[in-house]
């Protein structure tokens, strides 16, 4: 493997041209190569990328020998197929949120990834980034004293767009899997698992979550309380609260973010943000550690963690009652 890191996107959409104007800001990070369903969607893809090789399949994509990494950036139900595909053809893949539609399907990327011997890494790219670190430490410090709960809330308007990917049940629609994955992976990584899960949607006509509201129970007492909806742009927010004070993340705490912590004798410790560009990309750096160093996933996002957050997924949906047709 050359200094260079070269990336192969698969799928042309929207969060897939994100990551790959992100990688811009990385000297030794290459978007070698593009795969889609057309030739055409392809080749206007690469146009924005020198060097960019265009392919008219995804098979072509991960057999393509120049490329060290596989982004899969498809929509949610086609996860596991291009997943594994790109496992099989030996290549390390970064997988867009959410990992899959359940548990199942992430089990069987996961064995896919330990069969071949190759990485793979949930792309909740919230969890590298600067802010999120500094917060470890404060949380590790124990400067909050016992967490007491964790609030976090991501709403978009969204479901008046007439996008399908967030309103078709065949395409695993609705608020939960695309925009309730960040709180639920927040108060994950802050919590661990819940001992008890509340939950309650409101529907759309076609049956998919058009906003869901969560509340988890821990043994130690803690509660995380976590909305999301499509229906209205919301604060996306997020406080961590412990009995000695509480961080507080501004808008919108899944992107680098400035945050504070407030303490019980009154002071406050700002932390403020300069960072520049989307954020994508700090998940990359991530990877590239992982695939160079040969292991097969990330200490700050293990597989374990990974199903661990799928299962509430799959709890949560079984709470409000939303199912797909992969279930």
């Amino acid at each position: 493997m050359s200094q260079e890191f070269k990336w192969g996107i698969l799928g042309t959409g929207g969060i897939a041209r994100a990551f790959a104007r992100d990688l811009s800001f990385l000297n030794n990070h290459i978007v070698a190569a593009v795969g889609s369903r057309t030739k055409e969607s392809a080749e206007d893809f690469s146009m924005e990328f020198p060097g960019c090789t265009a392919h008219g399949s995804y098979e072509d994509l991960v057999t393509d020998p120049n490329i060290d990494a596989i982004y899969v950036a498809t929509p949610h139900p086609m996860h596991v197929t291009h997943t594994v595909l790109a496992l099989n053809a030996g290549k390390p893949v970064l997988c867009e949120k959410p990992f899959s539609i359940n548990t199942a399907e992430a089990r069987q990327m996961i064995e896919a990834s330990i069969e071949n011997n190759v990485a793979l890494l949930e792309a909740m790219w919230m969890r590298f980034l600067p802010h999120i670190f500094t917060l470890r430490k404060i949380l590790a410090s124990g400067i909050l004293g016992e967490i007491i709960s964790v609030t976090a809330d991501h709403g978009q308007r969204l479901a008046d767009q007439g996008i399908p990917r967030l309103i078709e049940p065949s395409l695993a629609g609705g608020a939960l899997l695309d925009l309730g994955i960040y709180p639920v992976s927040f108060a994950h990584m802050v919590l661990g698992v819940p001992e008890r899960i509340q939950a309650d949607a409101i529907m759309t006509e076609k049956g998919v979550d058009a906003s869901t509201s969560m509340l988890f129970t821990y043994k130690s007492g803690a509660q995380a309380i976590l909305t999301t909806t499509m229906i209205a742009q919301t604060p996306c927010r997020a406080v961590i609260s412990g009995k000695n004070g509480w961080l507080e993340i501004d808008r919108t705490f899944y992107n680098p973010a400035a945050m504070r912590v407030h303490l019980f004798d009154g002071s406050i410790t700002e932390y403020p943000s300069d960072y520049k560009g989307h954020g994508l990309r700090e998940q990359a750096i991530e990877f590239e550690k992982i695939v160079r160093s040969g292991n097969y996933e990330s200490v700050h996002l293990t597989h374990k963690h990974t199903l661990e957050i799928m299962e509430l997924m799959d709890q949560i949906r079984n709470k409000i009652g939303l199912k797909y047709q992969q279930d």
